[in-house]
C-alpha cells in the first residue's frame, strides 16, 4: 500500500477531497489529508499546522500535489522541496 500526503492550495479544498476519494478507491492509496474549512488561524497555529504537515510527509511514501490549472503556491512549493529533501516521490495531479 502506498501512503500519500495531499499538498495544494486551500483554494482547492473541494477538489482535494474529491481527489483523495478517487486515489483511495481507484488506486488503493492510503491518503493523508489536510485540515479543511478552518476558521481564521493565528500565526502560531499556522506554524503548528505547517509542522504537522511536514510530519505527515515524513509518514508518507509520496506527496500528491493538487495543482489545479497548474497552480502551485509558495507553501506547496516549500512542501515539495521538503519532500524532495526526504527522498519522497512527488506525484502531480496535473502534469507540469
Amino acid at each position: 500500500m502506498t501512503v500519500v500526503t495531499l499538498c495544494g492550495s486551500m483554494e482547492f479544498q473541494k477538489e482535494m477531497i474529491e481527489i483523495a476519494q478517487k486515489l483511495e478507491l481507484e488506486k488503493c492509496y492510503c491518503v493523508i489529508q489536510c485540515v479543511y474549512d478552518l476558521p481564521p488561524v493565528t500565526v502560531e497555529q499556522k506554524r503548528l499546522l505547517g509542522e504537522l504537515h511536514r510530519e505527515k510527509i515524513d509518514l508518507s511514501d509520496a506527496i500528491y500535489v493538487v495543482n489545479v490549472g497548474g497552480y502551485i503556491g509558495e507553501s506547496c512549493k516549500a512542501e515539495i522541496e521538503y519532500a524532495k529533501s526526504k527522498n519522497k516521490e512527488i506525484l502531480y495531479h496535473e502534469m507540469i
